[in-house]
């Protein structure tokens, strides 16, 4: 092991998903990994952790759409209207995925799920809101872990569609 390889197994990234960055080719995304020492959880703890704004967090949501899992990637401060997806994918039916699934579809457990690395191929749908900013931060594979992305350079490695699934007020 030389001495990059031994500075990148210190990110503190899950190794699952410091291994899919490296099969990607972007393992210098690992020396961008931020580890706290309180968990991130939610998207309002990895803001208050990194010290950016709500909408700046890239969640990272198992759904199941007519019994196959789904991501969508949403900005922190919004909420996932399920009906949009469900029009989005022409289902029957959407739901919020099981923890169980969740776990047993991407490998980490939520709170901790990267936009991408996971353990099954699946399809991902990525609202159009993080393309607000130039910068979001995403789980690193575990709820103590974040990474820093472009957000079109994260759909793209995601292989997300750019859809419009924000839950709206009408107010």
């Amino acid at each position: 092991m030389t001495s990059a390889d031994t500075a990148i197994e210190g990110h503190g990234a899950h190794p699952r998903f410091a291994d899919a960055l490296r099969e990607m080719g972007i393992a210098e995304v690992l020396e961008r990994v931020r580890r706290f020492p309180d968990e991130t959880r939610t998207a309002a703890e990895a803001a208050a952790a990194i010290g950016c704004g709500l909408s700046q967090i890239c969640k990272s949501l198992v759904f199941a759409a007519d019994g196959v899992p789904l991501l969508v990637l949403m900005d922190g401060a919004s909420r996932v209207d399920v009906e949009l997806v469900r029009r989005a994918l022409g289902a029957q039916q959407v739901s919020r995925a099981k923890a169980d699934v969740v776990r047993e579809t991407t490998g980490y457990a939520i709170g901790g799920v990267p936009p991408f690395g996971h353990r099954t191929r699946t399809r991902v749908l990525a609202d159009r809101g993080l393309l607000d900013h130039d910068v979001v931060w995403a789980a690193a594979g575990d709820p103590h872990t974040v990474f820093p992305m472009e957000p079109k350079t994260l759909v793209a490695h995601a292989g997300g569609t750019l859809v419009d699934v924000r839950e709206r007020s009408d107010a």
